[in-house]
C-alpha cells in the first residue's frame, strides 16, 4: 500500500489540511496519509527540515513525503520531485532539501505539470498530489518534469570546535520546549576526550554533566542529554527549558573543556 506524509505549517484551524486529504483520497482511495506536522511555524523551512530528517527514513522505502511549508514556486525556487535513498520528496526547491539530505540525490525533476485552476496559492494540493499520482501509477519520472543537477543551497549553522572548546547554536525547540542545539555526540566525545566540561548559555546558566535521560535530574532542574536525534538538548525535567531559561532559535551554546 502505497503511503504519503504530509509536513506543512497550515496549522489545524482551517480546512486545507482537510481539503489536501480528500483530494489524495479522491485520486487514490487506497493509500495511507500520514501526518508529520502540520506546526511548522509560517514559511519557517529550517525546523520543518529537522523534523523530515529525523522521521523520514523511518517509512517504508517508496513513501512519498510532500513538504507544504513555504511551497509557493518562483523562477528561483521552483517546484521539484527528488529521490534520495528510495524515498519520493515533493515540495517548493527554497533551500529545504539541501538541510534534509547529507550528500545528493539520486535524482533531481523539476515538476512542469500544469495544475487544473487559475490560483497560484495552494501548490499542495493543485500540483503535488498529482505528481504523487504520477509516481503511485508508475509514470516515469521523466514525464513529470525536467531533470536537473543540482538543488537550492542553504548554508546551516554548524557547531565551531576548537581544541578545547565547541561552539554551537539551537536549531530546533520542540513541543515540550526542549531545546536542540547543533553539536552531535561524535563531536563532543571526539573533541573532549573524556574530560571534564562547562556547557553554558545566556544568563549564566551552566550544567556539567551529560545526563542519561530527563528523571535523571530533580523535577524543574536543568539537564543536558543526547536525545534520539543525536543532538544535544538542553532541557528542564518537567519543565519548558525555552521559556524559563531564555533560549530561542539561533542562540549560542558553548562547551568549555578542562
Amino acid at each position: 500500500m502505497a503511503i504519503i506524509t504530509l509536513t506543512t505549517d497550515w496549522g489545524e484551524k482551517d480546512y486545507y489540511i482537510g481539503t489536501v486529504k480528500g483530494s489524495i483520497l479522491s485520486l487514490m482511495p487506497n493509500v495511507t496519509i500520514v501526518d508529520i506536522s502540520h506546526k511548522i511555524n509560517h514559511f519557517d523551512i529550517e525546523p520543518a527540515s529537522f523534523v523530515i530528517k529525523n522521521c523520514y527514513k523511518s517509512f517504508p522505502k517508496g513513501t512519498i513525503h510532500i513538504i507544504g511549508v513555504n511551497s509557493e514556486a518562483s523562477i528561483e525556487t521552483p517546484h521539484v520531485l527528488i529521490c534520495y535513498q528510495g524515498y519520493y520528496f515533493i515540495g517548493a526547491d527554497n533551500g529545504i532539501f539541501s538541510l534534509i539530505f547529507d550528500e545528493k540525490p539520486e535524482k533531481i525533476i523539476e515538476i512542469t505539470i500544469y495544475q487544473d485552476s487559475n490560483y497560484f496559492t495552494f501548490p499542495t494540493q493543485d500540483i503535488f498530489i498529482k505528481v504523487a499520482h504520477r509516481i503511485i501509477q508508475g509514470d516515469t519520472l521523466e514525464s513529470i518534469g525536467i531533470e536537473r543537477n543540482t538543488i537550492n543551497q542553504l548554508i546551516q549553522l554548524k557547531p565551531i570546535v576548537e581544541e578545547n572548546a565547541i561552539k554551537g547554536n539551537v536549531i530546533y525547540v520542540d513541543s515540550y520546549e526542549n531545546v536542540i542545539t547543533n553539536i552531535t555526540e561524535p563531536i563532543f566525545r571526539e573533541i573532549g576526550k573524556g574530560r571534564r566540561f562547562t556547557i553554558s548559555f545566556r544568563s549564566g546558566y551552566e550544567i556539567n554533566t551529560i545526563s542519561h535521560a530527563y528523571k535523571d535530574a530533580e523535577s524543574g532542574e536543568k539537564l543536558a542529554l543526547f536525545g534520539s536525534s543525536g543532538y544535544l538538548e538542553i532541557a528542564l525535567n518537567m519543565g519548558k527549558a525555552s521559556s524559563l531559561l531564555g533560549l530561542k532559535l539561533k542562540d549560542s551554546i558553548r562547551i568549555d573543556f578542562d
